[in-house]
């Protein structure tokens, strides 16, 4: 299926991680132009652009996104490179690993990863919808497309990271409200969220290794497997082409093996090293 993402441009914060890698490989693929940010990672995103058949199409921004001035010279930047933005993916987000209860959080845990996932995911979509004013609706009705990149801890909470949960949460509520506004400014133009699970990159990874902790996430899963990166850039490529997604807004896809708010299985039947073997298996 044409996805109709050729010659699209994409911007994607948060570049230099698991899926932010995959999402750029997902989007290239599709035959889009790319912009991709990252912050203190920069060097490392620079050196895997540079290996990639596609390095000339993509070009490279740094910015702290918890600074709405920088992120709006970011998209500046990608602008002055490949005109207007089609299609953005606030995909940067922090996770800190150290497991406190809310009243043991130091106040600055919270203001960052608050600043980070979700001021970071409204200061992308405000200068989205800025660019997409100085630039008017695409002649050819392909809308533009606004993807946040959410979390299952913002549906069912996840104990020891309320910080990480309620930004996640706050996601559905940025997304409710974007999909009514951006329309007035370009009338195809749409926002949704893609809401992972567990998914296996070098963020999770400290975690995952810990003996257990494979048994009690999958456990809460009819499907007894991780995600992989692509798996969540697969679904963001859908969910942003105009072909296979031209009515759908407002609306989160989980990508997270069917996961529930309770136990499916119990974590004894649970082998992991069959759902590590899972993983190498293309």
């Amino acid at each position: 299926m044409d996805m109709q993402l050729d010659e699209s441009t994409v911007l994607i914060t948060g570049a230099s991680g698991g899926i932010g890698r995959a999402l750029a490989e997902a989007f290239a693929a599709e035959g889009a132009q790319l912009i991709l940010h990252a912050h203190t990672s920069s060097a490392a995103l620079e050196d895997f652009v540079r290996t990639r058949p596609w390095a000339e199409r993509a070009h490279i921004v740094r910015a702290d996104v918890r600074d709405p001035d920088a992120v709006a010279q970011a998209f500046q930047s990608g602008a002055a490179r490949f005109g207007r933005i089609d299609v953005a993916v606030a995909n940067a987000g922090v996770w800190p690993p150290t497991s406190l209860p809310l009243d043991k959080l130091p106040v600055e845990r919270i203001a960052d990863t608050v600043g980070v996932n979700l001021l970071g995911a409204a200061w992308t979509a405000r200068a989205w919808m800025a660019g997409l004013r100085t630039h008017g609706p695409r002649p050819d009705g392909r809308g533009a497309s606004l993807l946040l990149i959410g979390s299952t801890a913002g549906r069912f909470g996840e104990a020891g990271h309320a910080d990480y949960a309620m930004t996640k949460a706050g996601l559905h509520g940025l997304m409710r409200s974007l999909k009514n506004e951006v329309v007035h400014v370009d009338p195809y133009a749409r926002v949704n969220t893609v809401e992972p699970g567990w998914t296996v990159t070098p963020m999770a990874a400290g975690s995952l290794a810990t003996s257990g902790a494979i048994a009690g996430v999958t456990a809460t899963m009819p499907l007894r497997q991780l995600a992989r990166p692509e798996d969540i850039a697969r679904a963001c490529v859908v969910l942003a082409s105009p072909a296979a997604s031209r009515h759908v807004s407002g609306e989160v896809l989980t990508v997270a093996g069917g996961m529930e708010g309770r136990h499916l299985w119990s974590p004894q039947d649970v082998d992991e090293d069959a759902v590590r073997a899972r993983l190498e298996q293309d």
